[in-house]
C-alpha cells in the first residue's frame, strides 16, 4: 500500500468514524445537559472537516509534478495541515467561552447510562483510530495524517475526562463538567498552535533537520577527490528536501572526472529517504 492510498483510507476512515460518534454525542449531549459532552460533541464535528481536509490534502499532494509545478504537490499536505490547525484552534476557543459562560451559569445535569456508554464507545473507535493512523505517519512521515492522528489522540484524552466530569456529576460536583470543560479546550488550543508551528516551519522552507544533514555530509566525506563543500541548501518539497551545493575538486580533473564524481554523488544522496532530488554544481580548485 502506497503513502497516498494509506492516507486516503485514513481520512475515510475518519469521516466515517467521527460522523458516528457527533451523533451520539449531540443525543446524549443535549438529553443529559452536559457541557462537556456538548464541547466533546462540537470536537467530533472539527475532526469531521479535519478528515475531509485530510482527504483533500491527501489528493492534492499525491498528483505527479507538472509543467506548471516542478516538483510536485507535496507542500498540499502543510498546506491542509494548518487550515486544520486553524480549523482545531477556533473550536477551543469556542469550547473554552461556552465552558466559561457555563462555570458562572451552571445547569442542571440530568444522568443517563447512555453518557457512560458513549464515552467508552467513543474512547475504544478513537483509540482504533489512532493506532492505525499513527502507524501510516510513522511509516510514510506524513504531517497530515500526524495531525489527523493526534487528533484522534487527543480526543480519547478528552473523552476520558467528560467520562470522568459525569461520574463526579452523578455524586453532585456539578461544577467539574464546566472545568473539564475549559481543560478541554486549553489541550486542544496546544495541540492546534503545535501542528500549526509545524506546518508553518515547512512552508517557510525551514532546512532539513541535523540527522538527515549528517547523513548526506558523511556520503560526501567518502570521496576524497571533494576538497570543499560550499552553499549548502536544503528546501522542503512536501515531506521531501531538494539539496543542492557546490563541490570543489582538483582542477586538473577532466572535465567528464569531475562531474563524474557529481553525478556519483547525486544518485547516492538522492537514495536517502528524505531527499527528493539533489543537484551538484561542481568547481575547480
Amino acid at each position: 500500500m502506497n503513502r497516498y492510498k494509506s492516507g486516503k483510507i485514513a481520512s475515510i476512515l475518519g469521516i466515517l468514524g467521527n460522523l458516528f460518534l457527533l451523533i451520539i454525542k449531540c443525543i446524549v449531549g443535549i438529553i443529559t445537559n452536559s457541557q462537556a459532552m456538548i464541547a466533546d460533541s462540537i470536537n467530533s464535528a472539527s475532526d469531521i472537516i479535519s478528515s475531509i481536509l485530510t482527504f483533500i490534502g491527501n489528493k492534492i499532494a499525491s498528483k505527479p509534478r507538472d509543467e506548471d509545478h516542478h516538483l510536485g504537490h507535496g507542500k498540499a499536505e502543510y498546506i491542509y495541515s494548518m487550515l486544520i490547525s486553524i480549523l482545531i484552534i477556533l473550536v477551543a476557543i469556542t469550547v473554552f467561552k461556552d465552558s466559561l459562560v457555563s462555570l458562572f451559569n451552571p445547569s442542571i445535569f440530568n444522568f443517563s447510562i447512555w453518557y457512560i456508554i458513549v464515552c467508552i464507545v467513543t474512547i475504544l473507535v478513537k483509540l482504533g483510530l489512532f493506532l492505525y493512523t499513527n502507524k501510516v505517519a510513522k511509516v510514510y512521515n506524513n504531517l497530515l495524517i500526524l495531525a489527523n492522528s493526534k487528533d484522534h489522540r487527543n480526543d480519547m484524552i478528552v473523552t476520558f475526562f467528560t467520562l470522568l466530569s459525569g461520574i463526579l456529576m452523578y455524586y453532585g460536583i456539578n461544577f467539574v463538567d464546566s472545568i473539564v470543560g475549559i481543560g478541554i479546550s486549553i489541550f486542544i488550543l496546544i495541540t492546534g498552535i503545535k501542528i500549526f508551528i509545524d506546518s508553518y516551519d515547512v512552508l517557510m522552507d525551514k532546512a532539513m533537520n541535523e540527522d538527515t544533514k549528517r547523513e548526506v555530509l558523511a556520503i560526501i566525506k567518502k570521496y576524497p577527490e571533494v576538497k570543499k563543500i560550499q552553499h549548502f541548501n536544503a528546501t522542503p518539497v512536501g515531506y521531501l528536501y531538494q539539496i543542492s551545493f557546490t563541490i570543489f575538486v582538483d582542477g586538473n580533473l577532466s572535465t567528464f572526472e569531475s562531474h563524474d564524481i557529481a553525478n556519483k554523488l547525486e544518485e547516492e544522496i538522492s537514495a536517502l529517504d528524505d531527499i527528493y532530488v539533489t543537484i551538484i554544481h561542481v568547481n575547480p580548485i
